[in-house]
């Protein structure tokens, strides 16, 4: 993938360079494309298939945005291959999610055969399959089979894919895994999972089975991954640094400061929540702050370390400036988190607020 002899083509210097790129090229970018597959989605036959489409994109298109913060590290070439393949991939997590959470089954192999569909994106030359076979609902228009699509031939573009494969699909595999251990009956899903991590425990290291868990249901390093797949040039080594860096602290960070901030709501719906098996608040924030800290040295050891490390302080601020972080289950571990934090962590989490705020009155609501 070419590279032009400007700016655009290296990694962002700084925080303030990275939200430039952001602004200019990247959300606009990511803003056309779901656009175009929130069309599709219109379009579905199936009235719960289509709400669920919709929806998973309305409730959480900031996954896509976030997420496409990898498309900021190179030129225009590498933004027309990796926003649509992350939007693509993301919307396909999100859409499986909002299905499984709001499921008319409980069944194991309906989630897996589901989320195959992910696989088989990550797959170049795999057939897509009818995803729905085990379930009520089966007319989507062809809607996954073209997300699916989207990602295969989006990956065909990238130069040094064979060098990531294996390791992408081991990561989506455990992906995959999460999603069926989570949704099966509530009776049922603590002891899968316990066991699930017993198979796995090497390789989560010093986490234990919740915080595994967690690590397991991040994307940040399949994108990760599809970045260094970009270069042409790259070396396994480098593959094999970024799995070991994001799987498990930064994978487990994102996703604990997810479940930290939807206690409250995830107790009230019924859904399950990783926080929710720490003793005490106390106990909370301190491996909160432990699995910072290791996703913090964890960056450090990457190629660009600045951008792999304002990743890590982008996605504290994110969490820590929603409006539930007042919860008081959540404010105490917030305040510890973001009093631990560098300056840069405060500068991403001013401008997530600032977001927040202006979001919230084109909505027509008022964020304190």
């Amino acid at each position: 993938m070419s590279k032009d002899n400007g700016l655009e083509g290296l990694p962002p210097r700084g925080a303030l360079s990275l939200m430039y790129r952001m602004y200019r090229c990247v959300l606009p970018g990511v803003r056309r494309e779901l656009d175009r597959i929130r069309q599709t989605a219109e379009r579905i036959p199936d009235p719960e298939l289509r709400r669920q489409a919709l929806a998973s994109m309305s409730g959480k298109q900031f996954h896509c945005e976030g997420g496409a913060v990898y498309a900021a590290v190179g030129d225009a070439d590498l933004r027309r291959v990796l926003i649509p393949l992350i939007v693509a991939f993301q919307t396909i997590s999100d859409y499986l999610d909002n299905l499984c959470d709001r499921s008319t089954s409980m069944d194991a192999g309906d989630f897996r055969l589901l989320h195959q569909s992910m696989i088989d994106a990550v797959t170049p030359g795999a057939e897509p399959k009818n995803y729905y076979a085990l379930r009520r609902e089966q007319d989507d228009g062809g809607y996954l089979h073209a997300l699916v699509r989207q990602c295969q031939s989006c990956i065909d573009r990238l130069p040094s894919y064979p060098l990531v494969r294996d390791a992408v699909r081991r990561l989506v595999g455990l992906y995959r895994d999460l999603q069926v251990y989570k949704h099966i009956a509530p009776r049922l899903r603590e002891g899968q999972l316990k066991a699930w991590w017993q198979i796995h425990r090497a390789t989560g290291r010093d986490l234990r089975w919740n915080e595994f868990a967690a690590a397991t249901g991040s994307t940040l390093g399949v994108f990760a991954l599809f970045q260094a797949a970009c270069d042409p040039e790259l070396d396994r080594s480098v593959t094999d640094r970024i799995v070991s860096a994001y799987f498990p602290y930064i994978c487990c960070l994102h996703i604990m400061l997810d479940y930290l901030i939807d206690q409250t709501e995830d107790e009230a719906g019924g859904d399950l929540n990783f926080c929710s098996y720490y003793e005490n608040g106390g106990q909370m924030t301190e491996r909160l702050l432990w699995i910072a800290e290791q996703a913090r040295r964890s960056a450090f050891t990457l190629p660009s370390p600045r951008f792999h490390l304002m990743v890590v302080e982008g996605l504290i601020a994110l969490y820590l400036s929603d409006p539930k972080v007042r919860d008081r289950r959540v404010a105490d571990t917030a305040r510890a988190l973001m009093r631990k934090g560098p300056l840069v962590r405060f500068f991403f989490f001013a401008n997530s607020r600032w977001i927040r705020r202006t979001q919230s009155r084109k909505a027509g609501v008022e964020v304190v």
